[in-house]
């Protein structure tokens, strides 16, 4: 490969992944391009529907899938990622300056999905409670939830312990509802995922697709804090990388500061944060400024524009804009690491991509009308 995205021109310092090939200005492929990943990263992927953000964020697990030292995770709010856990067939080379066989079989992509995923009560620091069933803490009912997420790991724990607190009989039972709802969603138990069921070799989807949004956000949430709090406490060894689909769900949810702290702070224990998302304006600032290497797929939108260009490094000698991509599979790819900028093209697929639309034409014409 002629250049790792993350890492410059070095391309035998740890891991690198196949992201795809340079993009010439007549739209011939040229040399391979690698993607680093060695090092931790924060990562954003965008694009307008349709145009390959969640296929390139499929790419990047397939690629993490097969590399030493990584526990790659991603959250699938879709449902489209289980295709990860397809049989791997041949597929054209989409690298002009490849040599090898055009139709020559890769290995498998090691994946698992979790259909019905759920978190541990403890997974949640107690503040991240408070939050996730909106009590404020300095309220009764938000102090006495605080303190039982402090004290139990479970949620009847949790409930026993608020109903045997020397607090106001209003408070306890606020809490006590509070509690319910969260129950009610479905997505904790005790013996729900942690940082430990996270961290093999292979991807984990966790398929949050038939949840709403705040039960959603919980699972995310806890699936963040475990996996950056494992690393801080030495209890994992492989490096952690959190792949989220349709990011501005969770940024705008309970789980943003979560996802905020490792963004900021994830660097030193080496955990990343590849998101993905066709909204980059819904995402907040840091989540644009934080990251080391965007890749954008075309965006229209003037306010989708406008909150990446506000970002726009100054060594970048082109607007956003006029450097915008025009087809599918088509990125640009800013390097902060590097402090360089490509025009690409993403490669194809290893395993089926489930995002796909269905289409009136696709319909047998003996179906029912």
């Amino acid at each position: 490969m002629k250049f790792v995205i993350g890492r410059g021109s070095d391309t035998s310092g740890g891991p690198v992944g196949h992201l795809g090939s340079y993009r010439a200005l007549d739209g011939s492929f040229g040399a391979a391009l690698g993607l680093d990943l060695d090092g931790p990263h924060a990562m954003l992927v965008v694009g307008k529907r349709g145009y390959g953000k969640s296929f390139t964020l499929g790419v990047i697990a397939e690629e993490l899938a097969r590399s030493d030292g990584v526990a790659p995770v991603i959250v699938d709010p879709m449902g489209v990622f289980a295709s990860l856990t397809a049989t791997v067939t041949g597929r054209p080379c989409d690298d002009e300056s490849d040599t090898t066989d055009r139709h020559t079989d890769r290995d498998p992509v090691p994946a698992t999905v979790l259909e019905r995923p759920a978190v541990t009560p403890a997974a949640l620091d107690p503040q991240s409670w408070c939050a996730l069933v909106g009590l404020s803490t300095e309220s009764g009912a938000g102090s006495l939830l605080w303190r039982a997420a402090q004290r139990a790991s479970t949620l009847e724990k949790m409930r026993l312990t608020i109903d045997a607190a020397d607090a106001p009989a209003a408070d306890k039972r606020v809490a006590t509802n509070h509690l319910d709802l969260a129950d009610s969603w479905g997505v904790f138990d005790a013996d729900g995922i942690d940082a430990d069921d996270l961290s093999g070799p292979e991807v984990t989807v966790v398929d949050v697709s038939g949840l709403d949004a705040a039960p959603m956000n919980a699972v995310v949430r806890g699936i963040a804090e475990s996996l950056y709090r494992a690393r801080i406490d030495g209890t994992i060894d492989r490096l952690p990388w959190l792949m989220i689909d349709e990011a501005h769900t969770f940024f705008s949810g309970v789980a943003q500061p979560a996802l905020e702290t490792i963004l900021t702070r994830g660097r030193a224990p080496g955990v990343s944060l590849v998101s993905a998302t066709q909204r980059p304006s819904a995402v907040p600032a840091v989540g644009i400024s934080q990251s080391d290497v965007i890749i954008s797929h075309r965006l229209t939108s003037q306010a989708d524009l406008q909150a990446l260009e506000a970002a726009q490094p100054t060594y970048m000698n082109a607007s956003l804009t006029d450097r915008m991509p025009e087809r599918p599979g088509e990125v640009v790819v800013i390097d902060d690491a590097t402090e360089t900028i490509h025009a690409a093209q993403v490669r194809l697929r290893d395993t089926p991509h489930g995002g796909d639309s269905p289409r009136a034409s696709e319909v047998s014409t003996d179906s029912p009308r």
